[in-house]
């Protein structure tokens, strides 16, 4: 690897698995020091291992994205671990489907709590400190169901385009103070929240995708890498689309 990320301390919320494990492998091979934010203990720690072992400098910190206490408290143990907090990656999240008539009160406030006020208070707990670099990145993950509709994840969809525009805010809030803030959107990636989609919901995501294959980790990884570098120092309030091809047809 290239040391693209060399003196960056990343926190990864959900960077136990799926995109957030991605992120955190890559990031940690170009050189970041970086701490994995989750719920999944054994997991968290089962990427920790892989980091390591790989000659990279990881720990993993219990986080519940939707406690300000929680996001504080992992903020304050990226600090003390590693000196300082350049880089924030907002990529828990949840996902079930529901329509407007199916979706129900509780999984609405669920969806909410964690896609949409988690990444609000995770740049609220980590801003203090990225400040302080002068030279700070996030990055936020959010969906192509952020960008575009279907009949069956009402929840999701306002979760996910709320991101977007907070991104957007965010960015220009900063801007003229060393925080750059970018939003990538995923299409159908090979992750466990797959699990939660009826087939029904996954032969017509395939279908929809021109390029015919669904995406893996990395690729997501790779945007993200690109994002929070020194390269993309003039990008910020930008969104990138990693999705086949799908949002073109849109």
């Amino acid at each position: 690897m290239t040391g693209r990320l060399a003196g960056k301390v990343a926190l990864i919320s959900g960077g136990a698995s799926g995109l957030g494990e991605g992120q955190a492998i890559l990031y940690a091979r170009e050189g970041a020091s970086v701490v994995i934010g989750d719920l999944q203990d054994a997991l968290g720690a089962k990427v920790v291992d892989q980091i390591i072992s790989e000659g990279g400098k990881a720990k993993f910190t219990r986080l519940d994205v939707t406690s300000l206490t929680s996001w504080q408290a992992a903020v304050a143990f990226t600090v003390s671990s590693f000196g300082k907090l350049t880089t924030l990656v907002n990529n828990a999240g949840i996902f079930h489907p529901g329509g407007v008539i199916a979706e129900t009160e509780q999984g609405w406030a669920k969806m909410i709590s964690v896609n949409q006020t988690g990444v609000f208070l995770g740049m609220k707990a980590a801003a203090p400190e990225l400040l302080k670099t002068g030279n700070a990145a996030i990055v936020n993950i959010s969906s192509l169901y952020g960008l575009i509709g279907s009949p069956d994840a009402i929840s999701y969809h306002a979760s996910k385009a709320a991101v977007r525009v907070m991104g957007k805010g965010t960015a220009l809030e900063f801007a003229r103070q060393g925080i750059r803030v970018n939003t990538i959107f995923p299409g159908q990636i090979r992750t466990p929240i797959l699990g939660d989609i009826t087939p029904e919901q996954d032969a017509a995501i395939k279908a929809s995708i021109p390029m015919g294959v669904v995406g893996d980790p990395m690729d997501i990884a790779h945007g993200s890498l690109y994002l929070a570098s020194d390269e993309a120092r003039y990008v910020t309030g930008a969104e990138l689309w990693i999705d086949g091809g799908w949002y073109a047809g849109n």
